[in-house]
């Protein structure tokens, strides 16, 4: 069993399958390559995106650097019942070529919504659908198949990671579907957390990321207090990057002492 600075390492105590959503760019790509060092060398990896090339660009980088480890990428859209199943189907074929020990889901996959509006102007009832469909019936539905097809069995642990953010526990104006989607997606994973106490459940935020999603906050928000306050902290340079946060991120998982459903922000 890996020792790491003294302590034990959760990560690292045998083979782990690791689903990661939102893979391709950003916070998605850092931790993808920040997990590869950290768990089991004979692990696997699957990488779900809707971008292609992107996917097929980092299974190469971490096929290079880590040969031992599995890679496998699903281009998906998460938003659809066809992309939760296919994701589903390609971690079972996994589950058939991985002994797997420890289970982990990385729920990062998230989008801002349409930020340019306030509250008053979202009347288009297709538009929020879509927006909950992508951002929170999706880490539902697929978090729970994956739990169905990885059910509780001696040696197997299972850790469930939901990527939040401040925003999920303060409201910020002209942020409405972002807001009520991460708030949303906060409490889901808690009664996970309370129904299922073997389960390792944690939503993790990563702070203020140098992100094409920050790119777009600080251009588009409608409300200009907001849009001020965002352009001052990309000027001031206080901007994390997001490899900084990936490796908090993992970090904490490794280290497993979180309380199952809690909400752990990178300033904590």
């Amino acid at each position: 069993m890996l020792i790491v600075s003294g302590t034990m390492s959760a990560l690292n105590v045998g083979p782990v399958l690791c689903v990661l959503t939102g893979a391709s760019r950003g916070f998605g790509r850092s931790l993808a390559l920040e997990l590869c060092p950290r768990i089991h060398p004979n692990s696997a990896l699957l990488l779900v995106s809707r971008t292609e090339g992107a996917l097929r660009e980092l299974e190469g980088v971490i096929r290079c650097q880590f040969p031992q480890m599995r890679v496998s990428w699903v281009t998906a859209d998460l938003g659809t019942g066809e992309g939760i199943s296919a994701t589903v189907r390609a971690a079972g074929e996994l589950r058939e070529q991985v002994n797997v020990q420890r289970l982990v889901i990385i729920n990062n996959a998230g989008s801002l919504g349409d930020i340019s509006k306030y509250f008053v102007d979202l009347c288009d009832h297709d538009e929020v659908t879509k927006y909950m469909s992508f951002n929170v019936s999706s880490p539902l539905c697929l978090t729970s198949s994956l739990l169905k097809i990885f059910p509780a069995c001696p040696g197997l642990h299972r850790n469930v990671v939901n990527i939040t953010s401040l925003c999920a526990l303060q409201p910020y104006k002209s942020w409405t579907l972002y807001c009520s989607g991460k708030a949303a997606r906060d409490m889901m994973f808690r009664v996970l957390a309370e129904e299922e106490k073997e389960i390792r459940v944690l939503s993790y935020a990563p702070g203020p990321m140098d992100t094409d999603m920050f790119e777009v906050a600080r251009s588009q928000s409608a409300d200009p207090e907001l849009l001020q306050a965002l352009k001052d902290i990309h000027a001031k340079g206080t901007l994390i990057e997001p490899s900084v946060s990936a490796k908090k991120l993992v970090g904490l998982l490794d280290d497993d002492s979180y309380k199952s459903g809690s909400h752990v922000d990178f300033y904590d």
